[in-house]
């Protein structure tokens, strides 16, 4: 460590440090990762509901979902100290050495990993532990690669209500934790390529490869924002015509399609910053509101 990382760090505050160590942690993302988890272990449980079983893997999963997003900011450091949108984490700002955020993301993994295995179960371990391993072994050299990571960092993406109908059930036999499976998948692409295509030249400037070869005018990025929100609908149907959920999710989740696909289309006709930002607003709306739909009408 330098001297000048080591001054920046002596001078900070005990909260300054651990709103750092939260930061590091990717709030938003693990957040999203324990919603989505708590989806699938609702719909997992059926008509027994274990609420210890479900903090246990509140828990579990919450540190490995911070740990490998810490892991993950560990690994793009360098990279991410070439980004505006990602120059002042932690990490690359020197607020936290990096030997310092990698032990405490290796930490939070390997203990969430155990946690599940040993008071959930070890099925829920196994995907947590497909979940990390994809996510850091594979989606996240590949951003440098290949646009197709895309479609590779939706596999770990889409896994968390998987890994919850597991924890509750036991099993990843039940066609439903698929569906929601298919749910998060096809949403994330048009949300990471949305992105995307709104801080192209950010992303370019670092060496990101996160939009398809030779799509200058943004046309195959849109084409596939739209045939993924397209595909959103038959899977929430699916979900209605196998009993899985009913009449009340059907209708809120296809309405909240309508208003993805309306950005998608305006998004694929004027392939503008302004558009694709409309289209991530969209997308970051839908997710969370199609899980409040789950909820709403699992209650009613």
């Amino acid at each position: 460590m330098s001297s000048i990382e080591e001054k920046i760090q002596l001078e900070r505050s005990f909260t300054d440090v651990i709103s750092d160590y939260h930061q590091l942690t990717k709030p938003g993302i693990t957040l999203a990762v324990l919603a989505s988890m708590l989806v699938g272990f609702v719909l997992g449980s059926g008509s027994t509901f274990n609420f210890v079983l479900m903090v246990h893997a509140i828990i579990g999963t919450y540190m490995i979902a911070a740990g490998t997003g810490a892991y993950n900011q560990f690994m793009e450091r360098r990279l991410d100290g070439l980004m505006k949108r990602t120059a002042k984490r932690p990490l690359p700002d020197n607020r936290i050495a990096a030997s310092s955020g990698m032990f405490f993301s290796l930490i939070l993994i390997f203990s969430g990993l155990v946690y599940l295995f040993i008071l959930v179960n070890p099925l829920a371990g196994a995907i947590s532990f497909a979940t990390t391993f994809i996510y850091l072994i594979a989606y996240t050299p590949m951003k440098q690669v290949s646009a197709f990571n895309i479609v590779i960092g939706a596999v770990p993406g889409a896994l968390p209500p998987v890994g919850g109908w597991a924890a509750a059930s036991g099993t990843i036999e039940s066609p439903g934790m698929w569906l929601l499976f298919g749910i998060v998948f096809l949403w994330q692409v048009p949300h990471v390529m949305a992105i995307a295509w709104s801080l192209k030249d950010d992303y370019f400037g670092a060496g990101f490869k996160m939009l398809p070869k030779n799509d200058e005018t943004g046309r195959k990025t849109s084409l596939w924002s739209l045939v993924c929100t397209i595909l959103l609908y038959p899977v929430s149907i699916a979900m209605f015509v196998m009993g899985i959920s009913g009449i009340i999710f059907l209708v809120l989740s296809l309405i909240l399609a309508t208003g993805f696909l309306y950005y998608s289309i305006k998004f694929l006709n004027e392939r503008t910053k302004e558009n694709s930002r409309k289209l991530m607003f969209a997308s970051i709306a839908y997710l969370p509101l199609v899980w409040v739909a789950v909820f709403i009408d699992r209650l009613v």
